[in-house]
């Protein structure tokens, strides 16, 4: 299939690329040249330019991954627009197309079910978001079920995940540099926190491989069914880097509204796509350490 990836050059998007590629797939990205990979991107916000890009495209399938991604992002207005508005008008813009996509997947987050006191959150969990990330996401999620109709789209919801390339403001990336320049000491936040954290490699292999798993109208969680607080991720660190380091609790880097434990259900994922191989955090970890 020709596949239109918007945020292909994202830190999501390089590795969804890669695996689609691998897959057989035409990989196209959101510029008026479709073609042409290092083009400028369009912005989302660009309704018309939008509407230009994919009709240049025709994509049989649509991976929509462009977004403001980091929950701390100073511009809640920012966010909402690109988040909302912006995901608006690609769907907009696939609706005005001759032929409709055969698939189109939308990326949400986890982050939508909030402090929720459930153990193992599966889809069915009310949402609570708890910041306007969670929430810009949420409204993304309510915003495209009108178009439900109209396109066959499906909603996945990633937990937090992590690899090589992504922005060392993400915590684990954070940890990890540390290690690699063999500092002594790192600040954090809450450290209790916990986190179902993938692997992006998983992450994207399970977005091509519902891309062709006839998952039109679901809701989908993308995650390990697993957690590890910071702190075991700060130890497997230092056992893969040989040596301890001092934590120090800066009150400025704990949030309000912090969520305490996210833990996904992926049975949904797995009935789905089948077998998910699921990478161990050790693995990715390491992987991020040795690059």
């Amino acid at each position: 299939m020709k596949v239109l990836v918007t945020g292909h050059k994202g830190f999501t998007g390089r590795y969804v690329a890669a695996a689609l590629a691998a897959a057989g797939h035409v990989v196209h990205s959101l510029t008026l040249d479709p073609m042409d990979g290092d083009s400028a991107s369009i912005d989302l916000l660009d309704r018309r330019a939008v509407a230009d890009a994919i009709e240049a495209s025709a994509p049989d399938a649509v991976v929509h991954l462009a977004a403001i991604a980091f929950v701390a992002h100073g511009d809640a207005e920012q966010m909402y627009r690109t988040n909302v508005v912006g995901t608006r008008n690609v769907l907009d813009a696939l609706t005005a197309v001759p032929t409709k996509p055969r698939a189109v997947l939308l990326a949400s987050s986890a982050n939508v079910y909030g402090n929720s006191d459930v153990e193992l959150l599966d889809e069915a969990v009310p949402p609570s978001p708890a910041n306007d990330y969670a929430v810009s996401k949420l409204a993304m999620e309510y915003m495209a079920r009108l178009w439900f109709d109209k396109l066959p789209i499906t909603i996945v919801r990633p937990f937090n995940y992590t690899g090589v390339g992504q922005a060392e403001n993400f915590l684990l990336p954070k940890i990890v540099s540390h290690f690699r320049a063999g500092k002594r000491v790192i600040e954090l936040g809450n450290i209790d926190v916990a986190r179902d954290f993938q692997d992006v490699r998983f992450v994207a292999d399970a977005y091509a491989r519902l891309l062709t798993a006839g998952a039109s109208g679901e809701l989908v969680n993308i995650c390990s069914g697993v957690s590890v607080s910071l702190q075991q991720v700060v130890s497997i660190a230092e056992r893969i880097a040989g040596y301890d380091i001092e934590i120090r609790v800066n009150p400025a880097f704990v949030r309000g509204n912090e969520v305490a434990r996210l833990t996904g259900d992926n049975r949904k994922l797995s009935r789905l796509v089948g077998d998910l191989e699921i990478i161990p955090i050790e693995a990715t970890l390491r992987w991020m350490y040795e690059q």
